[in-house]
């Protein structure tokens, strides 16, 4: 997942439509802020490390000499500097320009750009009380800073004059489109309601904000609520050894005595697939499915609020309801196209699910079960017929999975042979964390082409999910190399036992570093348009087409390889590998679409719906798209859906199946023109990765694939029957 470093994006840098996150106050005029912001400016202490750009190699934060307490004076000098530039731009008397309003406003906000990629990424992968207390105060502010911005009448003139003179400005097409895209930001952020509707968009985005922090914090809070304690090493049957002993390793940091089971943020467990007691399972399962749906942080009521409010906001732009509003500037476009590209597969993939489902209740009764699959009978069963079809000792496979050879044998590998680049381990350069590892990246040529932040190890503090984010945007504006990272929650294996990963967390390793290389291989000039930043419905494309390169038969004899011995896997047991991994697609893929759907009928809702009970407009959501098969839940339940409450993908989280179309239909095609070779990679390079948003994107994959996308590839790809 893509996760942009600076809350909601273009608050400093883009100047972005104010989102969700972010909440609001009455706008002071012109003259006043001009007034207040000069003695606030000059408050920052030269020993911040955010008042001055960074000396460490590219611009990376300093995190030897960053603190705490340098957070709160740096957002508020921060936004009272970037205002006072901000009204400078309004206010000047030369008529418009491109450079003296959109480039202008382009590299305002040094200092809150600084504070804010540092402070928002650390809030998620290394967090504490004082960040999540900073981050609660903080969201408010910023979205008051946003919309005094947006909602400046004087500085949307000039934008919109601009505009409106877009075809005789002689502009360049990557500066035409930043023009276009800031106009849009700001008509989509309120600069062209009435004083009356700003008004009340301020007041939504204030509420918004509230909301959807409490929701974040609310996951944090049952993060360390949930997980299941045993206290008879008996029940943990099924576990290998190494895992129990870090379960007794973490009930031991908790205080606890016995074996903690720690979740992760899905409705499904992976420990499901391996414990044989079934009372546990049941236990287990319930305990991350009905999380945040009691006491102090029940997420059900801000889910309602959330929704309404969202609608509402929608309403006062003229749409029926916030996913119309959402996706204006995605690809999609309407949120027609998504249900009828979800739709379209929800039978063919139930057909699947029912037919596994099936096969699962086969192997319940031939072990002298007399019960229906449930839940969380699932994952258990499915693996014994995975077995039993293909005959694999997940134990015997993870031996060739070993973490560093995955990175560097795996990735690093795939990435050099379709691209050129190699990497180097920088220790010199400090990270935030002891886990954390910054490697150096080069050009084939052997330039220099950024940082890269390794952070892949579960810990306390650390939201869960995979993600990609930057503490730095590439921009050749303000001279400015790409510093990436890649965020991952792999269980740490018990000391002095090896690094095992299994097949999953590889592929998921090729998906993150797969942004990063969508960040990395950036060549802009504006930094709002470099990498990643792009629509929600394309992000997730350069990501997901890296996954298949894991299965790749020349990279994975390059990294498969045991972990004592350094044999390659066998060809027999790499072939059941392969051959297994489309196996269960009809639940790995059912039980997204599930979420994404709800995802689509929460924000298809009116703003004068009344909204009862969250559980049962989930059960009534699943029944309308035939989709509610008791044993395959969405892959998120509504109280912990972080993707659309907390964070960035309201109304589209179908995305990752949007960009998987891409993905898949891309893959495909250049298996046909030669595969893993350096010519097909600097193609897909030149033509996706480098243009960031500096183009329309549909056409940036025509100009790749010479035709629109075709979902069959990816059908194909998960191995669902046509």
């Amino acid at each position: 997942m893509f996760r942009h470093s600076i809350l909601a994006g273009a608050i400093v840098l883009s100047l972005a439509a104010c989102s969700e996150q972010h909440a609001t106050a009455p706008v002071n005029d012109s003259a006043q802020a001009t007034e207040t912001v000069a003695p606030a400016v000059m408050q920052l202490a030269d020993t911040n490390p955010f008042k001055f750009e960074s000396t460490l190699p590219y611009h990376a934060p300093n995190f030897t000499i960053i603190k705490d307490e340098h957070f709160k004076p740096a957002f508020e000098v921060g936004m009272a500097e970037h205002m006072a530039e901000i009204d400078a731009i309004a206010n000047n008397p030369e008529p418009a320009t491109f450079d003296n309003t959109i480039k202008a406003m382009e590299q305002s906000g040094e200092v809150l750009g600084r504070v804010s990629s540092v402070f928002f990424n650390l809030n998620g992968s290394d967090s504490n009380q004082l960040r999540r207390d900073l981050s609660t105060e903080m969201g408010p502010k910023l979205a008051e800073h946003s919309d005094n911005i947006h909602m400046n009448p004087k500085l949307f003139a000039r934008v919109e004059t601009l505009y409106n003179q877009r075809s005789g400005l002689g502009l360049d097409a990557e500066s035409l489109r930043l023009l276009e895209i800031s106009y849009d930001n700001f008509v989509r952020a309120g600069a062209k309601l009435d004083e009356s509707q700003q008004k009340q968009v301020r007041a939504l985005n204030k509420r918004l904000s509230e909301l959807t922090n409490a929701f974040g914090q609310n996951l944090l809070a049952s993060s360390k609520a949930i997980p299941v304690l045993v206290t008879d090493k008996a029940e943990l049957s099924g576990l290998p050894e190494g895992q129990i002993h870090a379960a007794e390793l973490a009930a031991e940091a908790a205080g606890k005595e016995g074996y903690l089971l720690t979740l992760t943020n899905t409705t499904r467990q992976g420990v499901l697939e391996q414990l044989d007691n079934r009372d546990l399972r049941e236990r287990v399962w319930k305990a991350s499915a009905t999380r945040n749906t009691s006491g102090e942080s029940d997420n059900r009521p801000i889910v309602k609020e959330l929704v309404k409010l969202r609608a509402q906001k929608a309403e006062l732009f003229g749409f029926n309801n916030w996913a119309e509003y959402k996706l204006q500037n995605q690809m999609a476009k309407k949120p027609e196209a998504v249900m009828d590209l979800l739709g379209s597969m929800a039978p063919k993939v139930t057909t699947n699910a029912m037919a596994e489902a099936q096969e699962i209740e086969k192997m319940i009764k031939a072990e002298g079960g007399n019960f229906k699959v449930e839940p969380w009978d699932w994952l258990y069963y499915a693996e014994k017929v995975r077995q039993q079809k293909f005959n694999i000792d997940q134990q015997e496979v993870a031996q060739y999975f070993e973490f560093d050879r995955v990175l560097e044998d795996g990735v690093f590998y795939t990435m050099n042979r379709l691209f050129g680049i190699s990497f180097k381990k920088r220790p010199d350069i400090p990270a935030y964390h002891p886990d954390v590892v910054v490697y150096e990246m080069f050009n084939e040529d052997g330039s220099a082409l950024g940082l890269f932040y390794a952070d892949y190890f579960a810990r306390e503090g650390k939201r869960g999910g995979a993600w990609m984010s930057n503490f730095v945007d590439q921009s050749h504006l303000n001279g400015n190399k790409p510093v990436v990272i890649n965020v991952m929650n792999i269980e740490k294996a018990a000391p002095g036992q090896p690094q095992l990963v299994n097949y999953d967390e590889a592929t998921t390793m090729f998906h993150e570093f797969g942004h990063g290389l969508h960040g990395a291989f950036s060549n802009v000039n504006y930094a709002s348009l470099s990498g990643a930043n792009t629509p929600r419905d394309f992000v997730e494309f350069p990501s997901t087409f890296q996954e298949d390169w894991a299965a790749n038969p020349e990279v994975i004899a390059n990294y498969a390889k045991h972990q004592e011995t350094g044999q390659p896997i066998p060809d027999a047991l790499l072939k059941k590998v392969l051959a297994a991994n489309n196996f269960n697609q009809g639940f790995n893929t059912l039980e997204y679409l599930s979420a994404a759907l709800l995802d689509m009928e929460w924000h298809s809702l009116p703003a004068n719906a009344e909204i009862g009970d969250v559980e049962a407009f989930e059960a009534k959501a699943l029944e309308k798209h035939g989709i509610n098969l008791a044993a395959i839940p969405p892959r998120y339940k509504s109280a912990y859906f972080a993707h659309v409450f907390a964070g960035g993908y309201s109304a589209g989280y179908y995305a990752y199946m949007w960009s998987e179309i891409l993905a898949a239909d891309a893959f495909s095609y250049m298996g046909t023109k030669g595969g893993l070779s350096r010519e097909q990679g600097q193609i897909f390079r030149d033509k996706i990765l480098s243009v960031g948003n500096s183009k329309d994107l549909m056409e940036a994959y025509k100009d790749f694939r010479g035709q629109a996308p075709e979902s069959t590839a990816l059908l194909e790809r998960r191995g669902i029957a046509l």
